[in-house]
């Protein structure tokens, strides 16, 4: 029995793209940066729990904390709600929540993980996440959550112009 080898071009494997030039690049934001440089349990989730345990937080609310930071960069939640979950200030304002309010920290992430970052809900009686809906608490913390942020971003924005104002434009 002899092998024949073909050379015909259809061999039903997947072909290499006609111009690897046409492959446009990841474009990685700051965050994915910084989150890829980080080897394994030194993310800034993992390194948040430690300073949580650090200053006391029962460990219990530290690992949520925790799950909160990290959900909210892996499941892509909105940027503002990623600001809230410690990405802008390293984790100081959860942490300042957990020890000044255990129990309303708590109920704030809880919400953020049942909801996938306020994305979807159970409806009562069911077991059957859905998309776009959100029970009465998550309304009531997404609009909590999303006038903090806005009043943070103004805030900020109005430094900035005061400093440009008085010093000229920041040097970029």
């Amino acid at each position: 029995m002899s092998l024949t080898i073909s050379n015909d071009s259809t061999s039903g494997l997947t072909t290499s793209p006609p111009n690897a030039a046409d492959v446009q690049p990841v474009r990685l934001t700051p965050l994915d940066e910084r989150v890829l440089a980080c080897s394994f349990a030194h993310y800034p989730w993992d390194d948040w729990e430690r300073h949580a345990l650090d200053a006391s937080v029962p460990k219990e609310l530290a690992g949520l904390g925790r799950a909160v930071m990290r959900e909210a960069y892996q499941h892509g939640w909105e940027g503002w709600l990623q600001s809230v979950c410690g990405w802008s200030d390293d984790g100081a304002a959860l942490l300042a929540l957990a020890l000044r309010s255990p129990k309303a920290a708590r109920r704030q992430w809880d919400v953020l993980m049942r909801t996938d970052g306020l994305r979807g809900d159970y409806p009562a009686r069911s077991t059957n996440w859905t998309w776009g809906l959100l029970r009465a608490d998550a309304q009531r913390l997404a609009a909590r959550l999303y006038k903090r942020a806005v009043v943070q971003q103004l805030s900020a924005f109005s430094a900035t112009l005061h400093h440009e104002r008085n010093h000229g434009p920041h040097p970029r």
